[in-house]
Protein backbone atom coordinates (compact mmCIF):
# COMPACT_ATOMS: atom_id res chain seq x y z
CA UNK A 1 0.00 0.00 0.00
CA UNK A 2 1.08 3.41 -0.57
CA UNK A 3 2.41 6.02 1.51
CA UNK A 4 -0.51 8.50 0.04
CA UNK A 5 -3.33 6.04 0.41
CA UNK A 6 -2.38 5.07 3.86
CA UNK A 7 -3.04 8.22 4.60
CA UNK A 8 -5.66 8.86 3.19
CA UNK A 9 -7.22 5.84 4.75
CA UNK A 10 -5.60 7.19 8.46
CA UNK A 11 -7.96 10.79 7.25
CA UNK A 12 -11.39 8.70 6.74
CA UNK A 13 -11.25 7.00 9.98
CA UNK A 14 -10.59 10.00 12.13
CA UNK A 15 -13.34 11.51 10.31
CA UNK A 16 -15.36 9.29 11.09
CA UNK A 17 -14.27 8.85 14.86
CA UNK A 18 -17.73 9.44 16.29
CA UNK A 19 -19.33 6.82 14.67
CA UNK A 20 -17.12 3.93 16.52
CA UNK A 21 -18.75 1.73 19.01
CA UNK A 22 -18.91 3.37 22.27
CA UNK A 23 -17.49 1.08 24.94
CA UNK A 24 -19.30 2.72 28.12
CA UNK A 25 -17.40 3.22 31.73
CA UNK A 26 -17.75 0.76 34.17
CA UNK A 27 -17.80 3.45 36.44
CA UNK A 28 -18.17 7.27 36.30
CA UNK A 29 -17.18 8.93 39.37
CA UNK A 30 -19.16 11.71 41.54
CA UNK A 31 -18.72 15.02 40.23
CA UNK A 32 -16.25 17.48 41.21
CA UNK A 33 -17.19 21.90 41.96
CA UNK A 34 -15.75 23.30 39.00
CA UNK A 35 -13.66 21.52 36.28
CA UNK A 36 -11.77 18.11 35.85
CA UNK A 37 -8.48 17.77 34.34
CA UNK A 38 -6.27 15.53 34.65
CA UNK A 39 -5.92 11.99 36.90
CA UNK A 40 -3.76 10.08 38.78
CA UNK A 41 -3.51 5.77 39.97
CA UNK A 42 -2.00 5.65 43.39
CA UNK A 43 -2.12 1.60 43.43
CA UNK A 44 -2.08 0.42 47.05
CA UNK A 45 0.13 -2.40 46.94
CA UNK A 46 -0.95 -3.95 50.54
CA UNK A 47 -4.35 -4.08 49.39
CA UNK A 48 -5.41 -3.27 45.82
CA UNK A 49 -9.46 -2.47 46.31
CA UNK A 50 -8.53 0.32 48.57
CA UNK A 51 -5.89 2.08 45.47
CA UNK A 52 -7.29 5.60 44.95
CA UNK A 53 -7.93 8.12 42.04
CA UNK A 54 -6.53 11.23 42.21
CA UNK A 55 -8.05 13.88 39.98
CA UNK A 56 -7.42 17.74 39.38
CA UNK A 57 -10.56 20.42 39.56
CA UNK A 58 -8.70 23.17 37.63
CA UNK A 59 -10.36 26.41 39.13
CA UNK A 60 -8.89 29.72 41.35
CA UNK A 61 -10.77 27.45 44.44
CA UNK A 62 -9.56 24.63 42.88
CA UNK A 63 -8.71 21.00 44.47
CA UNK A 64 -7.22 17.55 44.35
CA UNK A 65 -9.64 14.63 44.74
CA UNK A 66 -9.71 11.27 45.53
CA UNK A 67 -12.06 8.89 44.41
CA UNK A 68 -12.78 5.25 45.34
CA UNK A 69 -12.77 2.21 43.10
CA UNK A 70 -16.10 3.07 43.08
CA UNK A 71 -16.15 6.44 42.30
CA UNK A 72 -16.88 7.97 45.12
CA UNK A 73 -15.27 10.91 46.92
CA UNK A 74 -12.99 9.64 49.66
CA UNK A 75 -13.40 13.19 51.63
CA UNK A 76 -10.31 12.33 54.36
CA UNK A 77 -8.00 12.07 51.12
CA UNK A 78 -9.43 15.22 49.14
CA UNK A 79 -7.42 18.30 49.16
CA UNK A 80 -8.62 21.89 48.60
CA UNK A 81 -7.82 25.86 48.31
CA UNK A 82 -5.26 25.20 45.55
CA UNK A 83 -5.19 28.04 42.71
CA UNK A 84 -6.05 26.00 39.39
CA UNK A 85 -4.59 22.85 40.05
CA UNK A 86 -3.86 21.17 36.03
CA UNK A 87 -2.21 18.22 36.11
CA UNK A 88 -1.08 15.61 38.76
CA UNK A 89 1.05 12.54 38.93
CA UNK A 90 2.50 9.95 41.52
CA UNK A 91 5.78 7.77 42.02
CA UNK A 92 6.75 5.13 44.19
CA UNK A 93 9.22 4.55 46.85
CA UNK A 94 10.90 7.72 46.53
CA UNK A 95 13.62 8.12 48.95
CA UNK A 96 13.62 10.70 51.90
CA UNK A 97 16.60 9.57 53.58
CA UNK A 98 18.89 6.80 53.91
CA UNK A 99 16.07 5.32 56.14
CA UNK A 100 13.04 6.50 54.74
CA UNK A 101 11.01 6.15 51.79
CA UNK A 102 7.88 7.34 50.34
CA UNK A 103 5.22 7.38 47.55
CA UNK A 104 4.49 10.77 46.33
CA UNK A 105 1.81 12.97 44.57
CA UNK A 106 2.99 15.71 42.46
CA UNK A 107 0.36 18.57 40.53
CA UNK A 108 1.17 21.99 39.31
CA UNK A 109 -0.62 24.93 40.62
CA UNK A 110 -1.16 26.98 38.37
CA UNK A 111 -1.58 30.66 39.53
CA UNK A 112 0.79 29.99 42.00
CA UNK A 113 3.35 29.48 39.47
CA UNK A 114 4.57 26.16 41.33
CA UNK A 115 4.33 22.80 41.53
CA UNK A 116 3.37 20.91 44.66
CA UNK A 117 4.40 17.20 46.37
CA UNK A 118 2.49 15.49 48.80
CA UNK A 119 3.00 11.97 50.23
CA UNK A 120 0.69 9.36 49.30
CA UNK A 121 -1.53 8.20 51.05
CA UNK A 122 -1.18 10.17 54.06
CA UNK A 123 -1.57 13.58 52.56
CA UNK A 124 1.53 15.49 53.98
CA UNK A 125 3.48 18.11 52.35
CA UNK A 126 6.92 17.82 51.20
CA UNK A 127 7.66 20.74 49.31
CA UNK A 128 7.44 23.63 52.32
CA UNK A 129 4.53 25.15 50.66
CA UNK A 130 5.49 24.97 47.20
CA UNK A 131 8.52 24.65 44.17
CA UNK A 132 7.97 28.32 41.65
CA UNK A 133 9.01 27.12 38.20
CA UNK A 134 9.48 28.88 35.32
CA UNK A 135 10.39 32.70 36.84
CA UNK A 136 12.87 33.95 34.36
CA UNK A 137 9.81 35.22 32.32
CA UNK A 138 6.67 37.20 33.58
CA UNK A 139 5.25 37.46 29.92
CA UNK A 140 3.22 35.66 27.72
CA UNK A 141 1.83 33.39 30.00
CA UNK A 142 5.07 31.48 30.40
CA UNK A 143 5.67 31.43 33.94
CA UNK A 144 2.69 29.53 34.32
CA UNK A 145 2.57 26.07 34.76
CA UNK A 146 0.59 23.19 33.36
CA UNK A 147 1.53 19.42 32.81
CA UNK A 148 4.01 17.89 34.94
CA UNK A 149 5.05 14.04 35.31
CA UNK A 150 7.30 12.13 37.38
CA UNK A 151 10.65 10.31 36.29
CA UNK A 152 12.27 7.99 38.95
CA UNK A 153 15.58 6.94 37.12
CA UNK A 154 16.25 3.17 37.27
CA UNK A 155 20.43 4.00 36.42
CA UNK A 156 20.82 6.81 39.57
CA UNK A 157 17.50 6.34 41.48
CA UNK A 158 17.15 10.61 41.26
CA UNK A 159 13.74 11.52 41.30
CA UNK A 160 12.49 14.42 39.27
CA UNK A 161 9.61 16.26 38.17
CA UNK A 162 8.93 17.15 34.30
CA UNK A 163 6.73 20.28 33.93
CA UNK A 164 5.56 22.09 30.88
CA UNK A 165 3.67 25.42 31.06
CA UNK A 166 0.80 27.45 29.31
CA UNK A 167 2.91 28.75 26.44
CA UNK A 168 6.91 28.88 26.39
CA UNK A 169 9.84 29.38 23.67
CA UNK A 170 10.48 27.27 20.57
CA UNK A 171 13.19 25.37 22.45
CA UNK A 172 12.96 24.81 26.58
CA UNK A 173 9.54 24.67 26.83
CA UNK A 174 10.13 21.60 29.48
CA UNK A 175 11.75 21.98 32.64
CA UNK A 176 13.46 19.03 34.38
CA UNK A 177 14.02 19.05 38.45
CA UNK A 178 15.39 17.21 40.71
CA UNK A 179 13.56 16.37 44.09
CA UNK A 180 16.38 16.53 45.95
CA UNK A 181 15.75 14.49 49.28
CA UNK A 182 16.03 17.06 52.74
CA UNK A 183 14.70 17.37 55.90
CA UNK A 184 11.91 18.53 55.45
CA UNK A 185 10.96 16.80 52.37
CA UNK A 186 12.44 17.90 49.20
CA UNK A 187 14.09 20.95 47.85
CA UNK A 188 14.10 21.58 43.72
CA UNK A 189 17.28 21.65 41.83
CA UNK A 190 16.61 23.07 37.78
CA UNK A 191 19.12 19.92 35.77
CA UNK A 192 18.26 20.37 32.07
CA UNK A 193 15.28 23.13 29.87
CA UNK A 194 14.49 20.99 27.05
CA UNK A 195 11.79 20.26 24.26
CA UNK A 196 10.51 21.97 21.09
CA UNK A 197 7.46 23.65 20.71
CA UNK A 198 5.47 24.07 17.67
CA UNK A 199 4.13 27.76 18.66
CA UNK A 200 1.13 26.49 17.13
CA UNK A 201 -0.87 26.09 20.75
CA UNK A 202 0.20 24.64 23.63
CA UNK A 203 1.91 21.17 25.52
CA UNK A 204 0.12 20.15 28.60
CA UNK A 205 0.10 16.90 28.81
CA UNK A 206 3.58 14.74 29.89
CA UNK A 207 4.07 11.18 30.66
CA UNK A 208 7.37 9.25 31.58
CA UNK A 209 8.22 5.66 30.85
CA UNK A 210 10.42 4.96 33.62
CA UNK A 211 11.32 1.30 32.50
CA UNK A 212 12.32 2.65 29.07
CA UNK A 213 13.25 6.34 30.03
CA UNK A 214 11.56 7.93 27.65
CA UNK A 215 9.66 11.61 28.16
CA UNK A 216 6.48 11.72 26.04
CA UNK A 217 4.36 14.88 25.84
CA UNK A 218 1.63 16.44 23.24
CA UNK A 219 2.36 19.77 21.12
CA UNK A 220 -1.40 20.23 21.09
CA UNK A 221 -1.30 21.47 17.06
CA UNK A 222 2.00 19.28 16.14
CA UNK A 223 1.91 15.82 17.23
CA UNK A 224 3.49 13.44 20.21
CA UNK A 225 7.47 14.41 20.85
CA UNK A 226 9.82 12.41 22.33
CA UNK A 227 12.94 12.83 24.33
CA UNK A 228 15.38 10.40 26.83
CA UNK A 229 14.41 10.87 30.37
CA UNK A 230 18.04 10.77 31.58
CA UNK A 231 19.05 14.35 31.89
CA UNK A 232 22.89 13.08 30.70
CA UNK A 233 21.43 10.97 27.49
CA UNK A 234 20.95 14.67 25.63
CA UNK A 235 18.04 16.93 24.57
CA UNK A 236 17.75 15.74 21.28
CA UNK A 237 14.39 14.98 19.91
CA UNK A 238 13.65 11.36 19.39
CA UNK A 239 10.84 11.57 16.97
CA UNK A 240 7.67 13.44 16.83
CA UNK A 241 4.42 11.34 15.61
CA UNK A 242 1.01 10.43 15.50
CA UNK A 243 -0.56 13.85 13.78
CA UNK A 244 -1.98 12.24 10.78
CA UNK A 245 -4.58 10.16 13.42
CA UNK A 246 -5.59 13.38 15.20
CA UNK A 247 -9.14 15.72 14.52
CA UNK A 248 -7.44 18.36 16.84
CA UNK A 249 -6.21 18.82 20.36
CA UNK A 250 -3.52 16.30 20.65
CA UNK A 251 -4.56 15.63 24.46
CA UNK A 252 -3.78 13.63 27.64
CA UNK A 253 -1.40 10.73 27.62
CA UNK A 254 -1.54 7.16 29.78
CA UNK A 255 1.32 4.70 29.25
CA UNK A 256 0.36 0.82 29.77
CA UNK A 257 3.46 -1.26 30.29
CA UNK A 258 3.73 -4.86 30.52
CA UNK A 259 7.30 -6.96 30.55
CA UNK A 260 9.51 -6.95 27.72
CA UNK A 261 8.79 -3.04 26.84
CA UNK A 262 5.38 -4.29 25.29
CA UNK A 263 2.31 -1.76 26.29
CA UNK A 264 0.87 1.13 24.81
CA UNK A 265 0.92 5.19 24.46
CA UNK A 266 -2.52 6.44 25.08
CA UNK A 267 -3.50 9.84 23.58
CA UNK A 268 -6.55 11.48 23.93
CA UNK A 269 -8.09 12.57 20.40
CA UNK A 270 -9.71 15.63 22.05
CA UNK A 271 -11.94 17.25 19.54
CA UNK A 272 -12.62 13.61 17.71
CA UNK A 273 -13.95 12.46 21.43
CA UNK A 274 -11.73 9.37 21.16
CA UNK A 275 -8.41 7.52 22.44
CA UNK A 276 -5.97 7.09 20.04
CA UNK A 277 -3.56 3.46 20.71
CA UNK A 278 0.23 3.73 19.84
CA UNK A 279 2.56 0.80 20.36
CA UNK A 280 4.85 0.86 23.35
CA UNK A 281 8.00 -0.24 21.45
CA UNK A 282 8.07 1.66 18.09
CA UNK A 283 5.44 4.34 18.55
CA UNK A 284 3.36 2.78 15.04
CA UNK A 285 -0.49 3.67 15.41
CA UNK A 286 -2.51 0.49 16.08
CA UNK A 287 -6.58 1.85 16.54
CA UNK A 288 -8.82 4.30 17.97
CA UNK A 289 -11.78 3.60 20.57
CA UNK A 290 -14.99 5.79 21.75
CA UNK A 291 -15.22 5.52 25.34
CA UNK A 292 -17.26 7.97 25.52
CA UNK A 293 -15.91 10.67 27.17
CA UNK A 294 -15.71 14.45 25.50
CA UNK A 295 -13.27 17.11 25.43
CA UNK A 296 -10.80 14.53 27.15
CA UNK A 297 -8.23 16.82 28.88
CA UNK A 298 -6.32 14.28 30.86
CA UNK A 299 -6.16 10.00 31.01
CA UNK A 300 -3.99 7.69 33.00
CA UNK A 301 -3.42 3.89 33.41
CA UNK A 302 -1.88 1.33 35.21
CA UNK A 303 -1.83 -2.51 34.21
CA UNK A 304 -1.69 -3.71 37.95
CA UNK A 305 -4.67 -5.58 39.53
CA UNK A 306 -6.73 -3.76 41.57
CA UNK A 307 -8.81 -6.93 42.98
CA UNK A 308 -12.10 -7.79 41.80
CA UNK A 309 -13.58 -4.41 40.49
CA UNK A 310 -10.65 -4.06 38.24
CA UNK A 311 -8.58 -7.52 37.97
CA UNK A 312 -7.13 -6.50 34.58
CA UNK A 313 -6.08 -2.90 35.49
CA UNK A 314 -7.81 0.39 35.02
CA UNK A 315 -7.74 3.29 32.78
CA UNK A 316 -8.98 6.43 33.86
CA UNK A 317 -9.46 9.69 31.77
CA UNK A 318 -11.68 12.99 32.19
CA UNK A 319 -14.64 13.94 30.97
CA UNK A 320 -16.08 16.97 29.52
CA UNK A 321 -15.93 19.68 31.96
CA UNK A 322 -19.53 20.24 32.31
CA UNK A 323 -20.16 17.04 33.49
CA UNK A 324 -17.27 17.48 35.53
CA UNK A 325 -16.34 13.69 36.33
CA UNK A 326 -14.06 10.88 35.55
CA UNK A 327 -14.45 7.59 33.62
CA UNK A 328 -13.23 4.32 34.66
CA UNK A 329 -12.72 1.39 32.17
CA UNK A 330 -11.11 -2.16 32.91
CA UNK A 331 -7.83 -2.57 30.90
CA UNK A 332 -9.11 -5.59 29.76
CA UNK A 333 -12.01 -4.13 27.52
CA UNK A 334 -9.92 -1.80 25.31
CA UNK A 335 -8.66 -3.72 22.82
CA UNK A 336 -8.68 -3.40 19.12
CA UNK A 337 -12.62 -3.11 17.65
CA UNK A 338 -11.97 -6.82 15.60
CA UNK A 339 -10.48 -8.21 18.63
CA UNK A 340 -13.57 -6.71 21.14
CA UNK A 341 -16.44 -7.98 18.57
CA UNK A 342 -15.57 -11.82 18.83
Amino acid sequence: MSRIKSILICLMLASCGQQLPEIAPDVVTEKTLHDTDDPAIWVNRENPEESIVFGTDKDTDGAIYAFDLDGKVIEAKTMRNFKRPNNVDVEYDVKLSDSTVTDIMIFTEREREQIRVFSVPDMKPLDNGGFKVFQDTRENEMSLPMGVSIYKSPQSGKTYAIVGRKNGPKEGYLHQIELVPSEKGFTPKLVREFGLFSGKKEIEAIAVDDELGFVYCSDEGDGIRKYYAEPDMGNKEIAIFGAEHFKDDIEGIAISTYPDGKGQIIVSNQQQGTFNFFNREDNSFEYALNLGTTETDGCEVTTASLGDKFPNGLFVSMNDNGEKNFFYHDLSRLKKPVEAEK
